[in-house]
């Protein structure tokens, strides 16, 4: 009988303390997932989920004034909303990012300098088509056809690929930098559509003259990518200088072409930025472009 009732008192002792740590357990995550004031966190969260927004909250509330301000920021533009389901609060405080001009204004170099700067996820239409056409997929064939007759890609066969790409993880958690897209007004406004919300807009400014002059001279590496210039900065190795390639759509009359359709479609895409667009002088030295870039982005980011 005694043994009998120690065992239950230990019994219930265990019990006891297996509903303190719970509740412990319930109290101490409920505190961790707190919502700042001004994001917006959806209501239907699994349990992965959960306990990867307590890692990102935590994280967060280690300068949660920052957080504050850019989740104060991002709602006063009403940005957030649709990211909301996958990026908790960390969504808000990652840079979104548009950086904008013509073939060869420098936007290659630019965003090297951003990406390394910021680690948001470098995206380029460009690099994503070519890919598809070197693989000769459907998609890449149809846009193979406008790249060689030096043409613009239709909105079609890009906007569906960048929007999934958005929503994937990498995006959500480091921020984005769109390299060259939107192009168009459509493309603008079907960006916005699908709630996706930009920080900064840049445009980088190049006169004509000087933007034929980079492209024609433009070389690429087949076996790293690099891009050279026979002018400003051609390879120092023999062995490369032989292998380099010009892009079929580089030559003078098919840049006219694409400054043609570029400036025709440019000025009505700033137009949907207006409030968060920076024009940058893309004819100074890259390290001074950069500089202008870095500190508008800091503005808006702080």
């Amino acid at each position: 009988s005694h043994h009998l009732h120690q065992h239950k008192s230990i019994s219930d002792e265990a019990k006891m303390k297996s509903v303190l740590a719970l509740l412990l357990l319930l109290t101490s995550a409920d505190a961790f997932t707190t919502t700042p004031s001004g994001s917006v966190r959806s209501t239907a969260t699994t349990t992965t989920s959960s306990f990867s927004r307590t890692s990102i909250v935590l994280e967060a509330s280690r300068n949660k004034d920052k957080v504050a301000s850019r989740s104060k920021w991002a709602a006063s533009r009403g940005y957030g909303l649709a990211a909301a389901d996958d990026s908790g609060d960390a969504g808000k405080s990652v840079p979104r990012l548009i950086i904008a001009g013509a073939p060869a204004s420098g936007k290659g170099t630019q965003c090297e300098i951003i990406k390394e700067k910021y680690g948001v996820v470098h995206l380029s239409t460009g690099d994503m088509l070519r890919a598809a056409v070197a693989a000769g997929t459907e998609v890449g064939n149809q846009a193979k056809d406008f790249m060689d007759a030096g043409k613009l890609v239709p909105d079609e066969v890009i906007i569906g690929v960048v929007k999934d790409r958005l929503d994937e993880s990498d995006c959500v958690e480091t921020g984005w930098l769109l390299d060259g897209f939107p192009r168009t007004p459509a493309q603008a406004e079907a960006l916005a559509d699908a709630g996706v919300s930009a920080d900064c807009f840049i445009f980088l400014n190049v006169p004509d003259d000087i933007l034929v002059e980079r492209v024609v001279g433009r070389r690429t590496d087949p076996e790293t990518g690099k891009i050279y210039h026979m002018t400003f900065s051609p390879p120092e190795d023999e062995e490369i200088l032989a292998r380099l390639e010009q892009r079929s759509d580089d030559t003078e009359e098919k840049v006219k072409v694409r400054l043609e359709q570029f400036h025709a479609n440019v000025d009505a895409v700033k137009g949907s930025y207006t409030d968060i667009s920076v024009e940058v002088d893309g004819t100074k030295s890259p390290a001074d472009v950069s500089t202008t870039i870095v500190e508008a982005i800091d503005a808006v980011l702080a």
